[in-house]
């Protein structure tokens, strides 16, 4: 696993993709939190991350689709799948050794906004006027987010040799656990079984790791969705 973990890391930094998206990320998170008005942190005049914790997962329902496109789909057009499987290493060697590295550059585009924590930090009157611990909070939600989204970005790129179609399938089906699953539950004629329905969803299970009181059991089902993606991108594999 860690071999195919060295081989996709030095691949994506072997490039200038990487490079790119981490920056585009950067530019569009930066633009949305300092620049444009209707979500600057300016404008409000409150040292507040609210607004940036709740663009920045939209943001990523393109940008992670957009790293892990390429990961299974490219082997399959090219051939090298095959070879790669009949190699000492398992189907789940394989999967787990690409979340990884996708993950770890997923979690590399996201420390440098720590940046914007240590300044609202050192900005607040009195200084440290801010609420660290919903902060961290969301930070721990937002790396769980980013694992389940790669999770989905694998399953995606297994499903067809087609790097486009892989990301348009990784951002309809992030998008659907994000943000569909509530607007589905927000139905009247679900009744009392939109509240049910209305948990299932990834943005609900975000906002409770917001309010930064970490709950055992919105980690474990965001861990859950990791690993049952991971599974059936397995068992794609197989066929």
């Amino acid at each position: 696993m860690f071999t195919i973990f060295r081989k996709e890391v030095n691949q994506f930094f072997s490039s200038p993709i990487a490079y790119i998206i981490m920056g585009v990320f950067l530019a569009a998170t930066g633009l949305l939190f300092w620049v444009f008005p209707d979500t600057s942190l300016p404008e409000t005049g409150y040292a507040d991350l609210g607004p940036f914790f709740t663009l920045t997962p939209y943001v990523m329902l393109f940008l992670v689709p957009a790293i892990t496109m390429r990961s299974i789909a490219d082997e399959v057009r090219g051939g090298t799948l095959e070879w790669l499987l009949t190699k000492p290493v398992s189907r789940w060697g394989v999967v787990g050794g690409k979340f990884l590295a996708n993950y770890l550059l997923v979690t590399g585009t996201l420390l440098p906004t720590l940046l914007y924590y240590v300044s609202l930090y050192q900005l607040g009157t009195p200084v440290g006027n801010i609420d660290s611990a919903g902060v961290f909070g969301s930070y721990i939600g937002l790396l769980l987010l980013a694992g389940v989204f790669v999770a989905v970005g694998l399953w995606a790129s297994s499903l067809n040799d087609n790097q486009v179609v892989a990301f348009v399938l990784g951002v309809f089906f992030s998008f659907l656990l994000y943000a569909g699953l509530s607007a589905v539950a927000g139905l009247s004629v679900l009744g009392g079984l939109g509240y049910y329905v209305s948990y299932f969803a990834l943005d609900e299970q975000y906002r409770a790791l917001g309010g930064g009181l970490i709950d055992s059991r919105n980690v474990v089902y965001l861990l859950s969705l990791v690993l049952f993606f991971l599974l059936l991108t397995v068992n794609r594999l197989k066929r």
